[in-house]
């Protein structure tokens, strides 16, 4: 049986060797996805209350779908730091000479490079300032975050000195980008052990390209659930919508074909910042091995962990062969077809579109099985002593 990866990707991935281990130390600047549409302006709305200790906030980003050829907002969320002391760094997009190109968000112990852009509540374009750990207990800054002191008492209140020119422009480098490249403990953070995106983020980016009122085309650049109190609660009564666009937003004429508009020109001068490579193809994955053999210290629960574990992972080889298949039959169309270059580069866009979401929905798949093997942290089955 043909040996794969499991990767992260909303919109990219990091090798995922060991579903039942913490991840190794990588850099996780990874490619989720490329298109020659710009990135709309982003939106103006507020923050949520944070509903309870230990959550992080992560802000909204526009994500693509190829297959409607159309941005999509994904709503700012709180989410609950996968282990102590991770930070989380959002993704963003830049301009990669000849097309937009999406690097994914990760969870490490310091916050990286993230296009220089001004999030809001927090990310400012370097660091983050909405928060710290302060040994097993998150610690907010009362000064851009929305916390309710009555319920959550580990907050500070340290007025952040905001340099960054304050705009809404979503990307990073060409005409009219953020100017930003990373800076030396920018680079550390890169190469320091990450956590992809958990299983609820995952959801939530789902649940908001199901969405047709969160595409672009349709909301204006102005989205009616802007953020959310937790990941995937789109009709919580805290949810908040966006109080207007960033910029007018104008919808290229020719969505769908993914070409260079007006907002988007393919003369842009490239962005110097580091690019790595990612696989656009199925076949193109690196293998992996198999998740490694339960020890609970139960046999008979061990053998049943196993047999889900076995069962999850043919189902997924199968299902990395057939879309195999499916892309090797589409560069055979292209080659029968003698196909220009926009064709292709149109194909190898979806390609890289089939095999993120495929490794998307397989992460959360394994992160799912990897929740019921593993027992709740101890910090989690009894409240946090709060700090005087």
């Amino acid at each position: 049986m043909a040996m794969r990866s499991v990767r992260s990707v909303l919109f990219g991935s990091l090798l995922f060797a060991v579903v039942m281990l913490a991840l190794s130390a990588a850099s996780f600047a990874q490619i989720g996805i490329s298109v020659t549409i710009g990135p709309p302006a982003l939106p103006v709305y507020e923050q949520p209350p944070c509903p309870a200790e230990g959550y992080i906030w992560t802000p909204g980003y526009w994500a693509y779908d190829y297959d409607d050829g159309d941005y999509y907002w994904v709503p700012g969320t709180w989410v609950m730091a996968p282990e102590v002391g991770l930070l989380w760094t959002p993704g963003y997009w830049g301009w990669g000479g000849d097309r937009f190109v999406f690097y994914e968000g990760y969870w490490g112990p310091h916050v990286g490079f993230y296009g220089g852009i001004a999030y809001g509540f927090g990310y400012f374009g370097v660091g983050y300032e909405g928060g710290r750990w302060d040994h097993d207990r998150f610690f907010y800054n009362r000064s851009v975050n929305n916390v309710n002191v009555t319920n959550i008492h580990n907050t500070y209140n340290t007025t952040v000195i905001n340099n960054t020119t304050v705009n809404r422009v979503s990307y990073n480098g060409g005409d009219g980008g953020i100017d930003a490249r990373p800076r030396p403990e920018e680079e550390a953070a890169a190469r320091e052990r990450h956590v992809p995106p958990v299983a609820e983020q995952t959801q939530h980016v789902q649940a908001a390209r199901s969405n047709p009122q969160l595409r672009a085309s349709v909301n204006q650049g102005k989205p009616p659930i802007a953020a959310t109190p937790k990941a995937g609660a789109f009709k919580d009564p805290a949810v908040v919508s966006a109080k207007e666009a960033g910029a007018p937003y104008h919808p290229p004429a020719n969505r769908a074909a993914g070409q260079p508009t007006a907002n988007t020109p393919a003369s842009r001068p490239e962005n110097n910042v580091p690019r790595p490579s990612a696989p656009a193809d199925a076949k193109d994955l690196q293998p992996h091995e198999r998740p490694a053999p339960p020890n609970s210290g139960d046999p008979k629960l061990d053998q049943k962990y196993q047999q889900q574990q076995d069962k999850l992972y043919q189902k997924q080889e199968q299902e990395h062969q057939k879309l195999q298949q499916q892309q090797e039959q589409d560069h055979q169309r292209l080659m029968q077809k003698n196909a220009d270059e926009a064709s292709k580069q149109q194909v190898e866009q979806k390609h890289q579109q089939q095999t993120q979401q495929m490794e998307q929905r397989h992460q959360a798949e394994q992160q799912k099985l990897q929740s019921k093997e593993q027992p709740a942290r101890p910090n989690e089955s009894k409240p946090p002593k709060e700090k005087p």
